[in-house]
């Protein structure tokens, strides 16, 4: 297939799922008639971007036109203009990464409305749209460095980097205010809806984590959501873990698997499953508490019909075994493990 092939097959995959496509990547705009309106190519609130998101009369869904400077285009240009100093190549990385997301469910409407944020909650998800809007692609930046420092490889559209990013030190907010640079992961519910963010404040002299009070934050909702990172074609298996980096790190030797970071073990209990997956793997830390919440989410999974398995580290977690081991060793060991335990499941 030619590269101008692929670029049409994937401006034309975009464009079925336009408005996803606008709600993901342009969360302060709005749903007007057949079109989305937002204020330019950077996100930012208004009116002067239209985006067709179905067609009619001819004209292309997902055909685009700034009324401001007369740009248009398709959405392939549009991402490239969103995503900033990208090149091509890194802009159709993230159009099929985002076309590998999971479809969003059919939801009950007594559903829909039980499960609408208050009025705070909204603000904070807004807020943590907002801020991973305003982040740009983690390649060439310092959260790059903090990763690849630790070995992790795995990176993708769920990630971004801001230089300034609003931070009070102490929680019992004294401090005055300060910006400082951060990695940011958005976490999205079933729908791919933003539903918060996370923040892990870095330090520019070591490339690593702030030494702060709390360097890793969440703002918005993160109850039964993830951060996710799928491999492309979704699949019928996904891999859940705890933390980013423990998460990562099994994504770094199983680059064919669909990843979710549920941040905490507490979250990692309790994890929605989406649709059509058929056997989750839960990587957990090797502690009292990964143990726990893997056995509550094992009791739900077995509960809707979902077979299971445990992915244990040697050590603390699998961060800690990739930086020992190494990444081939680390993958043959997880790879053992699945296939006992695939014959158990089947056996039993």
């Amino acid at each position: 297939m030619s590269a101008q092939r692929s670029i049409a097959d994937l401006s034309a995959d975009l464009a079925t799922r336009a408005e996803s496509f606008c709600r993901q990547y342009f969360p302060e705009g709005r749903k007007q008639g057949n079109y989305w309106q937002v204020g330019d190519t950077s996100g930012a609130k208004g009116q002067s971007l239209a985006i067709r998101l179905q067609a009619e009369s001819g004209r292309k869904a997902g055909s685009w036109q700034d009324f401001a400077t007369g740009e248009f285009g398709d959405l392939i240009d549009l991402l490239r203009e969103r995503l900033g100093s990208v090149t091509l190549k890194e802009t159709l990385r993230e159009a099929r990464s985002f076309l590998g997301e999971a479809p969003c469910p059919a939801v009950p409407r007594d559903t829909q409305t039980r499960e609408q944020p208050d009025a705070a909650s909204s603000k904070r998800i807004a807020r943590a749209r907002k801020l991973f809007s305003a982040g740009k692609p983690v390649l060439g930046t310092l959260a790059a460095t903090y990763l690849q420092g630790r070995g992790i490889k795995r990176l993708g559209p769920a990630l971004r980097y801001h230089q300034r990013v609003f931070l009070r030190q102490g929680e019992d907010g004294a401090d005055l205010p300060q910006r400082a640079p951060a990695l940011l992961a958005k976490i999205t519910d079933n729908c791919g809806q933003i539903t918060g963010c996370a923040r892990f404040y870095l330090d520019p002299s070591t490339g690593g984590l702030a030494v702060i009070e709390n360097p890793k934050r969440i703002l918005g909702q993160l109850h039964g959501h993830a951060i996710r990172f799928w491999s492309g074609k979704a699949r019928s298996d996904l891999i859940v873990g705890e933390g980013l980096e423990n998460t990562l790190s099994v994504g770094t030797v199983l680059p064919e698997f669909d990843l979710a970071s549920c941040l905490t073990a507490t979250h990692l209990g309790l994890f929605i499953p989406p649709p059509g997956i058929k056997r989750i793997w839960i990587a957990r830390d090797n502690d009292e508490a990964g143990r726990n919440a893997s056995m509550k989410l094992r009791n739900k999974l077995e509960s809707l019909g979902i077979a299971c398995g445990d992915l244990v580290p040697s050590m603390g977690d699998f961060n800690d075994d990739l930086r020992a081991f190494g990444k081939d060793a680390l993958r043959q060991s997880l790879l053992k493990a699945m296939k006992a335990q695939v014959l158990e499941i089947e056996d039993g």
